[in-house]
């Protein structure tokens, strides 16, 4: 009998295949021979015939040659940090595409002179929040409080109320990050209760500005009271507020939620906010507010090193002029009009039904408030099939059930998802 591993076609005769040639033009060397030597370990192993090698190899090519995956997020978490926040919008896609190459991202076409980084994002931002002075971009949130702290406040102190005192995520502690500047941090209140007084009394020489954070994150009830922007406006010291989710106008569904528009207009001299939450967009940090404390932050030697690359400009750009971004539509997203999809996909599919539920903002946005939703309810045991397949489908467990929410489902992943779902009921 002829030993197997006699038989493994050369490695160089299958990379001569015209399908893996154009793989390798799109994926790169390495991975297409990744993917044939995986299919010659199967013939070595009796899995597969000789020549079925190249076949094999071909259908092990990813679809692209990063790791990370395309996912149909079915949580009913409109902004899953864990899912990669905000999804883009087709116009952010395309600018991203129009910016991958040579583009005049510091280049003045008509002067042929240098023009400023990001005018075209800055002007955006500018129409989109008038109450504005002037706006400045940051790579995340982050990085726009750590600017801040840097150029306004290192070798003085920052007053922010004990029930501020958050973190952010992954251990991320907001005064770790603001105490890593080299400023101090003068604590006032208490966890539940912070009056103006306390305010007023910790206020002097030594303070650099008065910091809101906005605790996206978790709610505090019961005995409770804080001091909001328009009370600390004119304390003394600039006002810096951090409202986290990048709402830049009131939104009528969540009426708690800080928006950059109102706050500015009650009197804070500094917004700082997320790019890839409520706004839409990719991740960034805006910095919106009064025009001296942009400029001076902007000429911050920090801000080069946290400045957003020309992708990311574009992105963010094509998110404030062009149409509602997917996050904006799940938000706005008719709950009747997703009872109907599901009943519509539920019966395509033996074991699965549809039932209304709540969906939630997620990231740290509108923490508490709960949207009317609908979702596709299929066993269990289907959860982890449809996370492991192509595309994987992340839904939520519920009471023994596999929930699977179409408000963070886009429309046209209705079929993909119904697909899916046979897949595992067959």
């Amino acid at each position: 009998m002829t030993d197997a591993r006699r038989r493994v076609p050369r490695t160089d005769a299958i990379l001569a295949h015209p399908r893996l040639v154009a793989a390798e033009r799109v994926l790169g060397r390495r991975l297409v021979k990744a993917a044939v030597t995986a299919a010659q370990e199967r013939v070595r192993a009796g899995e597969i015939e000789p020549e079925q090698v190249a076949e094999q190899a071909i259908a092990g090519l990813p679809a692209n040659a990063a790791s990370l995956r395309r996912v149909v997020n079915a949580t009913g978490v409109i902004v899953h940090t864990n899912l990669g926040r905000a999804p883009l919008s087709e116009a952010a896609l395309g600018a991203v595409r129009a910016a991958s190459g040579t583009t005049d991202v510091e280049f003045d076409l008509e002067t042929g002179r240098r023009a400023r980084r990001g005018r075209g994002v800055l002007a955006a931002l500018a129409e989109a929040v008038p109450a504005a002075e002037a706006v400045h971009v940051v790579n995340n949130n982050a990085a726009a409080l750590l600017l801040t702290a840097l150029a306004l406040a290192q070798g003085r102190e920052i007053v922010l109320s004990r029930g501020e005192l958050v973190e952010i995520g992954d251990g991320f502690r907001i005064p770790e990050l603001l105490a890593s500047s080299g400023a101090r941090l003068r604590e006032v209140g208490t966890t539940n209760r912070t009056s103006l007084r306390d305010y007023t009394e910790a206020i002097g020489s030594e303070t650099a500005f008065v910091l809101k954070v906005h605790p996206s994150n978790f709610r505090v009830t019961g005995f409770t009271s804080a001091v909001e922007p328009a009370e600390l406006a004119g304390i003394g010291v600039p006002l810096i507020v951090d409202i986290g989710s990048g709402l830049l106008a009131p939104h009528p569904l969540l009426p708690g939620e800080p928006d950059a528009t109102t706050v500015l207009r009650a009197g804070a001299d500094l917004v700082t906010a997320s790019g890839d939450k409520l706004l839409g967009g990719p991740q960034a940090g805006l910095m919106l507010g009064e025009a001296g404390l942009i400029e001076r932050l902007r000429r911050h030697p920090a801000a080069r090193a946290l400045r957003v690359d020309k992708v990311t400009l574009a992105a963010l750009e094509a998110t404030l002029r062009g149409p509602e971004p997917p996050v904006v539509r799940a938000l706005n997203a008719d709950q009747a009009g997703l009872r109907a999809r599901a009943e519509l996909i539920a019966a395509k599919v033996r074991g699965a039904e549809a039932v209304d539920c709540p969906a939630t903002v997620g990231g740290g946005g509108a923490p508490g408030v709960e949207l009317a939703s609908a979702a596709v309810s299929v066993p269990e045991s289907w959860a982890a099939r449809l996370r492991t397949g192509d595309p994987p489908v992340v839904g939520r467990i519920e009471r023994g059930r596999c929930l699977l929410d179409l408000r963070t489902v886009d429309p046209g992943e209705d079929e993909l998802l119904t697909a899916a779902m046979l897949r595992c009921s067959s």
